[in-house]
């Protein structure tokens, strides 16, 4: 049985981070999902036309799993069993996701499929699901990317995710193995506002699609894509350069996070942002104004190894491959970061009465 990866790091409230901060495209969730009713105050909930998770505002912490099928499931055979673990995931899920504690915690469960399941299990793969092609300066760990499953947990406490992380790890029997797993976490305001700060220092931009935007560039029909990156930052050498160099390098100002010199933002006109910024290199200008759903976390696995859990979610993910071409091209920022896990998943339309996950793709 293969072992997964754990990348234990501790709790928000214990971590000690090295600085506070910025780009790479973390943004705050600025979508509203439209094909349900709105989410109850407390939580999402789980039933629904569209999994939560997607749409729902960040939470204050992540926990992504990724799974593998038993090599020797394969065809009908693999169907079957699949449909078996997901039938008993959407019960367990529903319970769990639909009591008063969960809610309170705001815990959100979200499901994919890795490129590589669908052809395993002999069915036909959605179209915009592939690998990503290989990046310049990618330093890839195989034991941190890919998976025939992967799971998004999200809750304001990490209590709440690791519970139902074993749940879903026990209930998968002798079908998926555990392949990686990495938490994250949203670091608090360090000047008291409401907006937090990432690794590097920066506020985290508010330049995420509207919610008309998401009906056009994030979902397909019911269903969506998740690209995850786990990103190495070279903190402490950002950290030693003096403030107004490393405004240039991300593009905006870091006491207030908005535009320098009062250029807009990245999702409009360039203005005066700096021609190897990172806001220049991710702007949706760029790709005729395509635009992804950006979710990420910070995530703290000790000392040396620090950065950030990219998460985005996008209707083909061919978006985030030129932006990242972009990105290893002209941003400097390129020069403090590096990929090391990588992971890409089609993420199945939500559960309905009699309709568990993967209904759609399984039958």
């Amino acid at each position: 049985m293969p072992k997964a990866t754990n990348a234990v790091s501790e709790t928000p409230t214990r971590r000690r981070v090295l600085i506070a901060g910025a780009g790479i495209g973390l943004t705050v969730t600025a979508c509203t999902r439209v094909a349900d009713p709105p989410e109850d105050a407390r939580g999402p909930g789980f039933h629904g036309l569209r999994q939560a998770g997607v749409t729902t505002p960040r939470q204050a912490t992540a926990l992504l799993l990724a799974y593998d099928l038993d090599p020797a499931l394969r065809g009908a055979a693999g169907v079957r069993a699949l449909k078996a673990v997901l039938g008993a995931w959407t019960r367990a899920l529903a319970e769990t996701l639909e009591s008063d504690s969960s809610r309170a915690a705001r815990l959100t469960a979200t499901l994919g499929i890795g490129p590589a399941l669908p052809a395993r299990l002999g069915l036909r793969a959605p179209a915009a699901l592939r690998e990503l092609p290989a990046f310049t300066g990618d330093r890839l760990d195989p034991d941190r990317c890919g998976g025939d499953l992967l799971v998004q947990l999200c809750a304001d406490t990490a209590d709440a995710t690791e519970a139902i992380a074993a749940t879903l790890t026990r209930l998968a029997g002798e079908t998926l193995y555990p392949r990686w797993r990495q938490d994250g976490f949203l670091p608090p305001s360090s000047d008291g506002g409401t907006t937090p700060r990432n690794l590097l220092g920066f506020k985290d931009g508010p330049a995420n699609p509207t919610p008309e935007e998401c009906e056009r560039w994030v979902w397909s029909g019911n269903a969506t894509y998740l690209v995850v990156r786990r990103v190495h930052l070279r903190l402490e050498d950002f950290a030693r350069l003096a403030v107004p160099r490393q405004e240039e390098i991300i593009g905006r100002s870091r006491s207030t996070g908005g535009p320098l010199d009062g250029a807009p933002s990245a999702g409009g006109p360039q203005g005066a942002a700096p021609p190897r910024s990172h806001v220049r290199a991710v702007s949706p200008r760029l790709d005729a104004g395509a635009r992804m759903l950006r979710r990420g976390y910070s995530y703290a696995d000790g000392p040396t190894d620090q950065g950030l859990l990219f998460l985005a979610f996008m209707r083909d993910p061919a978006l985030f491959a030129r932006v990242q071409r972009r990105l290893a091209a002209q941003d400097e920022l390129s020069g403090f970061t590096e990929a090391r896990g990588s992971a890409v998943a089609y993420i199945l339309p939500g559960a309905r009465a009699g309709r568990p996950l993967g209904a759609e793709l399984l039958g």
